[in-house]
C-alpha cells in the first residue's frame, strides 16, 4: 500500500498528463468527424487543449449532438411514406398554381422540393395574428372547439396567467373527450421556476418533453432543442409562428418592461398535413410512440400555395439555409427581412451582399432593444460587411420585436419560428412555412413597411466611429456567433 501510494505521489502529475492527452485527442476526433464548419471545429479543439477536463465537458455539454442518428431514422420514415405524404390532388393542384410564378421563384420551388421532400401544397388560407392579443383568444377559441384532437407543442410554455389559462383549456378539452397531446421543450419549460406540467399532472393530457436533460445517464445537452410552435386542431385549424405561451407576449397597458412583441399565424388547408407530420416526428422521438395521422384537410377556396420547411441538427444538409439562400438568389426587386437576432452564416452574408450589389432593394429589420444583448453586440461587428454593399438596416425601438419575416418580391412570404442565427439556422429545430401568394405577401409587405417607417437607420460611419472599447468588445462577442 505505501510503495504504491508512494509510486502515485511521483507519477500522479505524468497520469494526470496522459489522461488529459487522452481525453482531449478522443474530443479532436469526435469534432474531425462530426463538424462541418472549421471554424467551429477549430474552437472546439482549442477549448478541448486548452482547457484541461473543463473544456471536453463543455464540449459533452454543449458542442456533442447525440441526437441525429434517432430524428434522422424518423425523418426518414417520413419521406419513404411510413409516415405519410399529401394527397396527389393537392399537388397538381400547387404545380398548376407555380405556373404563374416569375421565373426565377420557380428555382426557389425546385430547391425547397429537393431540400424538404414536402410538396407544395395549393389551396391554403392564412390570417395573420398580432402578438397575444390577437393570438391567445383565437387560439383558445379554437382548444374550446375541438371535438378530436389537439396537438400543441410549444418552445417556452409559461406557468403565468396565459400559461395557466391554455393549461386549463387544455386539460377541460381532455375531460370533455378530447385527445389532448403537448409536447414541451425541456429547456423552454425551465424559464418558470414553478414548471407548467405540474399543472397538467392526473388531467389525462399526454405530455411529453423534448430532449430532457438529466445526470445518469448524463444528458446535459442545453443546444439541439425544439424551438417549433405547432397548434393543430380537430385537423381543421393549425397556428404557427413565433409566439411562445407566456404572458410577456401580451404588449398592451401594463405589460411591463418584458414584453415581446411577436407574429403567429391561423392557417387551414392541406398544409396542417405538413404540420401533423412534423408534430408526430417529434411525438415519435420523445415518446417513441406513434400517432395516427389525419386525412389531409380539403383544399380552402384561396389561392395560396405553401410547404412546410423544417430544420434541425439531425439533417445532413442545412435545408433551411439553402432554401433561403435560393430565395435571396431568385429576388429581382426586393428582399425584406425581419428578425430578432440576426447573425447569418457566411453563404447568406454572400448572398445579400450580392443581391444588394446587383440592385435589389435589400432591408434589415432589427430591435433595436434586444433581450440577449451579446448576439446584439456580435451583429453590429458583422453589419458593416452588409452596409458597406448597399444592404439598409435599421433599428425598431419600443417593446421588444421577436418577429420573423421574409418577403420577396410582393409574391414570396416565409414564417416560422427560426432566426437569422446559428442557433436557429444549426443548432435547434425549427419550423417555417413558405407561401406564395401575393395577397400574404401584400398585407406582410404593408406590416414591415409600417415598422420600417418607424425605424432608426445605421450607417457605416456610425458603426466605424464608435469608441474603440465597444467595438473590441462587439468583435469579442462576434468570435463566439457559432455558439450563441
Amino acid at each position: 500500500m505505501t510503495q504504491a501510494l508512494h509510486w502515485l505521489l511521483h507519477n500522479g502529475q505524468a497520469l494526470l498528463f496522459g489522461a488529459w492527452l487522452l481525453v482531449a485527442l478522443g474530443v479532436g476526433g469526435h469534432v474531425l468527424m462530426t463538424k462541418r464548419n472549421p471554424a467551429e471545429a477549430w474552437g472546439w479543439i482549442a477549448v478541448g487543449l486548452l482547457f484541461p477536463f473543463a473544456g471536453p465537458a463543455l464540449y459533452f455539454v454543449f458542442g456533442m449532438n447525440r441526437l441525429r442518428t434517432l430524428a434522422r431514422r424518423f425523418a426518414m420514415q417520413r419521406r419513404s411514406g411510413a409516415i405519410g405524404t399529401a394527397h396527389e390532388s393537392d399537388v397538381r393542384n400547387a404545380i398548376s398554381g407555380t405556373a404563374a410564378l416569375p421565373a426565377p421563384l420557380l428555382e426557389v420551388v425546385r430547391t425547397a422540393d429537393v431540400m424538404t421532400h414536402r410538396p407544395l401544397l395549393g389551396g391554403n388560407r392564412v390570417r395573420e395574428l398580432y402578438d397575444g392579443e390577437q393570438a391567445y383568444p383565437a387560439m383558445l377559441a379554437a382548444i374550446d372547439g375541438a371535438q378530436r384532437s389537439i396537438w400543441l407543442a410549444s418552445y417556452i410554455f409559461d406557468n403565468d396567467a396565459v400559461g395557466r389559462r391554455f393549461a386549463d383549456a387544455l386539460i377541460a378539452a381532455q375531460h370533455r373527450g378530447v385527445t389532448v397531446c403537448v409536447l414541451i421543450d425541456d429547456v423552454g419549460e425551465r424559464y418558470s421556476l414553478r414548471r407548467i406540467s405540474g399543472r397538467f399532472k392526473g388531467s389525462g393530457v399526454q405530455l411529453a418533453r423534448f430532449n430532457p436533460l438529466r445526470l445518469l445517464p448524463p444528458a446535459l445537452h442545453l443546444n439541439l432543442r425544439n424551438h417549433r410552435k405547432l397548434l393543430i386542431i380537430d385537423d381543421r385549424i393549425g397556428y404557427t409562428g413565433g409566439m411562445n405561451l407566456s404572458a410577456r407576449h401580451l404588449t398592451g397597458a401594463g405589460s411591463g418592461r418584458h414584453a415581446v412583441r411577436d407574429l403567429h399565424f391561423e392557417l387551414q388547408g392541406p398544409l396542417l398535413r405538413q404540420m401533423a407530420e412534423v408534430f408526430a416526428e417529434d411525438w415519435a422521438f420523445a415518446t417513441r410512440r406513434r400517432l395516427p395521422l389525419p386525412e389531409a384537410p380539403q383544399p380552402e377556396p384561396t389561392p395560396a400555395i405553401a410547404r412546410v420547411i423544417t430544420d434541425g441538427p439531425n439533417e445532413d444538409i442545412d435545408q433551411l439555409d439553402l432554401v433561403l439562400q435560393a430565395a435571396i438568389a431568385a429576388a429581382q426587386r426586393e428582399i425584406l427581412i425581419m428578425t430578432p437576432y440576426f447573425l447569418p452564416t457566411p453563404a447568406l452574408i454572400a448572398a445579400l451582399q450580392g443581391a444588394a450589389l446587383r440592385g435589389v432593394d435589400t432591408r434589415v429589420l432589427l430591435p433595436a432593444r434586444n433581450n440577449l444583448i451579446y448576439v446584439d453586440w456580435a451583429t453590429r461587428h458583422m453589419l458593416p460587411t452588409l452596409l458597406e454593399r448597399g444592404v439598409q438596416v435599421r433599428y425598431q425601438g419600443g417593446v421588444f420585436c421577436h418577429s420573423k419575416l421574409l418577403l420577396i418580391d410582393g409574391v414570396y412570404t416565409q414564417i416560422g419560428s427560426a432566426n437569422w442565427d446559428p442557433r436557429s439556422l444549426l443548432l435547434n429545430f425549427e419550423l417555417n412555412a413558405e407561401f406564395y401568394d401575393e395577397n400574404f405577401a401584400a398585407r406582410m409587405t404593408a406590416h414591415f413597411e409600417a415598422a420600417w417607417a418607424q425605424a432608426a437607420g445605421i450607417t457605416l460611419e456610425a458603426l466605424r466611429t464608435r469608441p474603440l472599447a465597444l467595438r473590441m468588445r462587439d468583435a469579442v462577442c462576434w468570435l463566439f456567433s457559432p455558439y450563441l
